[in-house]
């Protein structure tokens, strides 16, 4: 018995060492970190360790014992330190069935506030109301707003598109009534980061006409995927193995997310699923030929598509939803003004440069912020020490200027 008690503890050791090896060589094997990155050391640590934690969530999965979306979640806030702002009062509130936060500033107010409704990112599969407390509950300081944080259901037992159906419901149930969390009506604000920056252009959309709800008086996409689509653009193939988006990440989210067989991978990347028609149609805001040659660096565009597979197509026809730059002609004009930002190593980079173009096209009031040094995913790091870097912080920066200036 005692010889079991000492090779049970060794075992898990070995087992929890080799994981860690795995992870750090799969790092170095497989990932890019830029030369010119401030802090590459930092971002290398961060993603071993991000490696380490989502393969272990893959061994529990496949053991059957917890997913791994639900192993990271819950990992990542038992280890978030939640610091409480006497400046901020936070509430933790559920609209109907979907859990929000609210955060309000503590001090009086003669009149009513701006709002800003948060939508987090995380690919629907990571990402939470407490990972994202400390980034909202500093936009409500520093804009002096009320800020709505959004709790949407995830993975893996909600796909798309009920994590977006819980953005607009709770926004709208929030536009209803912002007059009872001190909100003026006519200032309300919608942003997201990631896959929340994809929801915010899809609810702003959505809200458009909407003659019982007060207008949204603006909408920020931080590194916003529009579309999923052409998966060949020149960001996504400059950068597709920086942390801690990369290529394999990705098309793991649009697969889980879409509810999509991972078979089907190759042809989502090539295109082989989209119908000559369509891309004939929609060419001019899915390709390339709107992103300054300045950034394309060495990308050669394909001449053509890959050959058209009607059985992909029919497969995974359900990319074509999630595209907000597709939207009607009608609907893009009466957007309200939009702050886009994007990260230079992001792969989602060129996304935000072709929403840009399609918005001006038709009238709509663009302010781009683009940070040279930024990664996707960089927000989120802005208040931890000591593994922050300059582009989190200059994008909340950023962001909180541009919410006063409204």
């Amino acid at each position: 018995m005692a010889v079991l008690w000492l090779v049970l503890p060794l075992s898990l050791l070995i087992f929890f060492l080799g994981v860690f090896v795995w992870a750090v060589l799969k790092h170095f094997l497989t990932t890019d970190v830029p030369s010119t990155l401030k802090h590459p050391i930092k971002l290398r640590i961060l993603h071993c360790a991000f490696l380490y934690v989502t393969t272990l969530g893959d061994i529990l999965e496949k053991l059957g014992i917890c997913s791994m979306p639900r192993f990271v979640r819950f990992l990542h806030d038992r280890l978030i330190i939640i610091k409480k702002d006497p400046k901020i009062l936070v509430t933790n509130l559920y609209f109907g069935t979907i859990p929000v936060r609210l955060f309000q500033p503590s001090a009086a107010s003669c009149s009513p506030r701006r709002g800003v409704i948060f939508y987090h990112g995380g690919g629907v599969m990571f990402g939470s109301l407490d990972s994202y407390h400390s980034l909202c509950s500093y936009l409500a300081r520093e804009t002096d707003s009320v800020v709505l944080c959004v709790g949407y259901r995830k993975l893996p037992d909600y796909h798309y598109p009920i994590s977006y159906e819980d953005c607009l419901n709770a926004t709208i149930h929030f536009l209803k009534g912002p007059e009872a969390y001190g909100v003026d009506p006519l200032r309300v604000v919608i942003c997201g980061e990631s896959v929340g920056a994809a929801f915010v252009a899809m609810a702003t959309q959505n809200l458009v006409g909407r003659t019982d709800l007060p207008r949204i008086r603006a909408q920020i996409l931080i590194c916003s995927p529009v579309q999923i689509i052409n998966l060949q653009l020149p960001s996504f193939q400059q950068y597709k193995n920086v942390p801690f988006l990369t290529e394999e990440m990705t098309m793991n989210f649009v697969c889980k997310c879409m509810a999509i067989d991972v078979s089907w991978k190759d042809a989502i990347l090539n295109g082989s699923c989209i119908p000559p028609d369509f891309w004939r149609k929609h060419r001019k805001w899915l390709s390339s030929d709107n992103i300054p040659d300045r950034l394309k660096k060495e990308y050669q565009e394909p001449q053509v598509l890959e050959a058209f597979n009607e059985s992909a197509y029919l497969e995974n026809k359900q990319i074509f939803d999630l595209t907000p730059i597709l939207a009607d002609d009608e609907i893009i004009s009466q957007l309200p003004e939009a702050f886009l930002v994007s990260c230079e190593y992001d792969l989602l980079r060129d996304h935000s440069l072709l929403y840009k173009k399609r918005l001006e096209e038709h009238g709509v009031p663009v302010s781009w912020y683009h940070i040279e040094d930024g990664f996707h995913g960089c927000i989120i790091l802005f208040d931890k020490k000591p593994f922050h870097f300059p582009c989190s912080q200059n994008i909340m920066n950023a962001v909180v200027s541009y919410i006063k200036s409204l």
